[in-house]
């Protein structure tokens, strides 16, 4: 198990080497400059590229943005905050996507769990039909269509909750835009884990473990849901790391100042490095997630951590 992680490690360092050089070279490639100030001259725009060495060639400036990026450096904002680092820009905001995001994840995961367990218990009745209808209205309605609408209710005809985001009320602030990112992810967990609870309950080893006097909760827990937890996992890896990003509309909907509107704001303005900074970060988060649901898999279900360290 040890030589898998190491090299699927490795493997991840040399993605993000591979992401952050596509993205120089699609930067490179997109019309105008950082500086699109039409009262720049020439000459201007000259000693500006020189200045943040916009001037030298694509391999000299990839290899200087890598060795200053593993010392924790990202630059500068060229047009969002002049000369500001980004690592200032991102301290600011992330902690506040991850906040938002982690709390929709966390309350999508438990309760698309449990509303999935329930259908599948309660195949063919009231609670199959409530998941059903939840799973549909959470996948094909926009979350920015919940965010107005728990805005408008809760927030502005009800007065319970804050409207907009803030510091002061971090956590109050950050309810309604975290349920309404987590309903597509309540509705997508909710639909794999009624579907995966059925073909389990119907599989043969569950009639085994029933003849060998295994009900209730240990039934459903110890053997139903832990064999159809591996789709459930992979489902929700993704999620977590677009969710934890942010979500523009609901950013905008309730004004936080989190990484999703930072990001669009960077390719408007053509910030080179912020773009390529929470490029990466998103990438990393990513390729972070899956290595963990990779490892998860060896610890849900025993016999892929014996194949693998039979491959290894």
């Amino acid at each position: 198990m040890g030589k898998y992680v190491l090299k699927r490690v490795l493997i991840s360092v040399f993605t993000l080497l591979v992401i952050t050089l596509v993205l120089f070279i699609l930067l490179q490639m997109m019309p105008g400059s950082p500086f699109n100030d039409e009262k720049l001259t020439p000459e201007q725009h000259a000693t500006l590229n020189e200045k943040y060495g916009l001037d030298q060639p694509i391999t000299v400036q990839f290899g200087r943005y890598v060795v200053n990026m593993f010392r924790g450096d990202f630059g500068v904002s060229y047009n969002i905050s002049k000369n500001t680092p980004i690592s200032q820009l991102i301290e600011k905001r992330l902690p506040i996507s991850i906040g938002i995001g982690g709390l929709a994840v966390s309350l999508g995961a438990i309760v698309g769990l449990l509303l999935g367990i329930a259908a599948a218990l309660k195949h063919d009745t009231g609670w199959d039909t409530l998941c059903t209808i939840i799973s549909v209205l959470g996948v094909s309605v926009p979350s920015y269509v919940f965010a107005l609408g728990l805005s408008y209710t809760f927030g502005f005809r009800l007065g319970w909750l804050p409207m907009l985001y803030s510091n002061k009320a971090a956590f109050a602030s950050s309810i309604l835009p975290s349920v309404a990112l987590s309903l597509f992810t309540l509705a997508s967990i909710a639909r794999f884990t009624r579907t995966e609870m059925l073909e389990v309950l119907g599989s043969d080893y569950m009639l085994l473990a029933e003849s060998k006097g295994i009900y209730g909760n240990a039934l459903i827990f110890r053997h139903a849901l832990r064999n159809s937890l591996i789709p459930i996992v992979t489902v929700l890896a993704p999620l977590i790391v677009d969710l934890m990003t942010g979500s523009l509309v609901v950013e905008k909907i309730f004004s936080i100042p989190g990484v999703g509107s930072l990001l669009v704001t960077a390719i408007q303005s053509n910030d080179y490095n912020v773009v390529i900074a929470l490029s990466f970060i998103y990438s990393a988060m990513y390729i972070g997630i899956m290595l963990a649901v990779d490892i998860l898999y060896g610890i849900i279900d025993p016999r892929i951590r014996v194949a693998k360290e039979g491959d290894n």
